[in-house]
């Protein structure tokens, strides 16, 4: 064997397989595993990783850092959780295909859609592209902490096609589709993982109105699926209204979907409030649909807003006596809310919109709970703002103004809508147990002030393998679940697992000393903008393509990250060659 660039040596290797850990070296030559035992000699670098464990690099199936691949090099807070690809384009938002005068039209639909501001696209975005092959070729160029991968996503693919027409939803003529089918088939060969679209009444425009993929047609979406999957590979990805009364209707256009294209369709799959047992019923609906591969996307712990005072909403934030206050410096904005006079106004005060379903979620004491150093993401009953405001004798309400001043202003409230609708998390673990799942939903890239959850690899790796009670699941089940199973999904055969000849995407990790920490606002978005990070500790290392591109929690400056290519099992790499 050539002598190995680097040897990880002695570490406790949870292949992604599924199997027992299991003591040995890896040997990396380049960008891929040489060899997996005991490995002679030296390599020209070493890390020791005695009493730690070597996992592959995850894969994060639905991101949407469509727009931050462009204008960043670091794909945080993903890469800093053991993540080494990311897929994005899901939820059928994004950039690409997009002519110029249709600019400001996607934009406004990412803005609502996926809360990212308009000034940090206006800023940040540098529209190098027109179609998506020109998107692709943008990104070929770039460099990252993690490999991206991209789907095409509807509702540009619909304005490109139908100008105003797209935007204002109209039906597709058949015109229509089969120019949108011709564009799925170039876009594909030139390395699209799959097509993406929406459906949900919750993805609106920045000025509110549905976007442009909502309700479309199922001949439409069938003939896209067919034509994806004429192209021997990819995935579809859709996010449907199950929750609603088009839930018979969509449901059977994911069938119908998965039937025309012959490939893996992946739909988002949660526990509602509204509903809480809804999730089982469409589990077992598709999972016997024959003929077909339906694959639910879960999320491994409640789905919830952040609130604070500094980021999108909080409890008051919709009040009529905080409008004044929401543009003012933090520290100016907390000495205004010591103002015994404005606290006993906002306290008594109710938003012009009381049934704006934002402020009734942020008013729904008996389900918000403070944030500590190291959150809790399955909290007690009596851990919330109600429970312990009743202790105390005081309002909920009361108890929350006071609590949002914490930390002199910077303290934030766990607010969860889904997963956690009895107090408990076992609707989330059996999800995640069945094996027409996959793990995801992190949205990394998005709801910069409202949502931190692309850390949930390292919830799994704590709270579901260590923490709750004792493993709820074995750490070989949860690293599987993490790397192989989504890498499978999106037909990235070659990472995902450490064996020889695959790709050297891996995590050294020290699963005993694993923490998560409490979201925290950074200020590193183009034109200084704000957004929630969440850091972590015991990720000792994490290496793409053979690299280490983050040593005990912090990055190394190194970016061997590339563009990933979708390509049918028996083409080529699908990675872009390295520099």
């Amino acid at each position: 064997m050539t002598t190995p660039d680097l040897i990880i040596r002695n570490g406790t290797i949870v292949d992604g397989n599924g199997g027992d850990p299991y003591r040995a070296d890896v040997a990396i030559v380049g960008a891929s595993i040489a060899a997996v035992g005991a490995v002679k000699g030296r390599g020209k670098e070493e890390l020791d990783a005695a009493g730690l464990l070597v996992t592959p690099g995850f894969v994060d199936v639905h991101t949407h850092y469509d727009g931050q691949v462009t204008w960043s090099d670091t794909l945080a807070p993903s890469s800093a959780h053991g993540v080494t690809t990311v897929v994005v384009g899901n939820c059928g938002v994004g950039f690409a295909p997009c002519r110029m005068q249709d600019r400001a039209a996607l934009v406004n639909v990412m803005q609502g859609v996926e809360d990212i501001p308009e000034a940090v696209m206006a800023e940040g975005l540098p529209w190098n592209w027109e179609t998506f092959p020109d998107y692709l070729s943008a990104l070929a160029a770039r460099r990252w902490d993690a490999d991206v991968a991209a789907y095409l996503p509807h509702s540009p693919l619909r304005v490109y096609v139908m100008g105003q027409r797209g935007l204002d939803r109209e039906p597709a003529t058949r015109v229509d589709i089969e120019r949108m089918m011709a564009l799925v088939a170039q876009a594909m060969s030139a390395g699209a993982m799959g097509f993406s679209t929406s459906r949900t009444l919750v993805h609106r425009r920045g000025d509110g109105e549905f976007i442009p993929s909502f309700h479309a047609d199922s001949d439409e979406l069938t003939a896209i699926a067919g034509a994806v999957g004429r192209s021997g590979h990819g995935v579809v990805q859709m996010i449907p209204n199950l929750d609603s009364k088009d839930y018979d209707g969509d449901v059977e256009l994911l069938i119908r979907m998965a039937r025309a294209s012959g490939r893996p369709v992946t739909y988002s799959l949660a526990q509602w409030l509204n509903d809480t047992a809804g999730w089982r019923r469409t589990l077992d609906t598709l999972n016997a649909a024959e003929g077909t591969r339906l694959v639910a996307q879960v999320f491994p712990r409640p789905m919830a807003v952040i609130g604070g005072l500094d980021t999108s909403v909080n409890p008051f934030s919709l009040c009529p006596s905080y409008g004044p206050l929401a543009d003012l410096p933090l520290a100016e904005r907390v000495a205004a809310l010591r103002d015994p006079v404005l606290k006993a106004r906002l306290l008594a005060e109710q938003p012009a919109d009381p049934h704006n379903p934002m402020y009734r979620l942020m008013r729904e004491f008996a389900n918000i709970y403070p944030i500590p150093a190291e959150p809790n993401y399955e909290p007690n009953r009596g851990d919330s703002i109600a429970a312990l405001a009743q202790r105390r004798g005081i309002d909920a309400s009361e108890l929350a103004y006071e609590l949002l001043l914490e930390q002199d202003g910077h303290a934030l409230l766990f607010v969860p809508f889904a997963n956690f609708c009895e107090h408990n998390l076992d609707a989330a673990l059996a999800m995640m147990c069945d094996p027409n799942t996959v793990m995801g939903l992190g949205d990394g890239g998005a709801h910069y002030g409202l949502i931190c959850d692309a850390s949930y690899p390292t919830t799994v790796l704590t709270h579901w393998t260590r923490d709750r009670d004792g493993p709820r699941v074995s750490l070989p089940w949860a690293v599987k679940a993490l790397a192989a199973d989504t890498a499978e999904l999106m037909g990235l055969h070659d990472r995902g697992r450490i064996a020889v000849g695959l790709k050297a995407d891996l995590n050294i990790i020290d699963h005993a000393r694993l923490r998560l920490f409490a979201p925290r606002l950074a200020t590193d978005l183009p034109g200084g903008k704000k957004r929630l990070v969440q850091d972590a500790a015991g990720y000792c290392a994490t290496l793409v393509s053979g690299v280490v591109t983050q040593r005990q929690g912090r990055p190394t400056g190194a970016l061997p990250g590339r563009l990933v290519r979708g390509r049918p099992a028996s083409a080529q790499p699908a990675r872009e060659a390295r520099a």
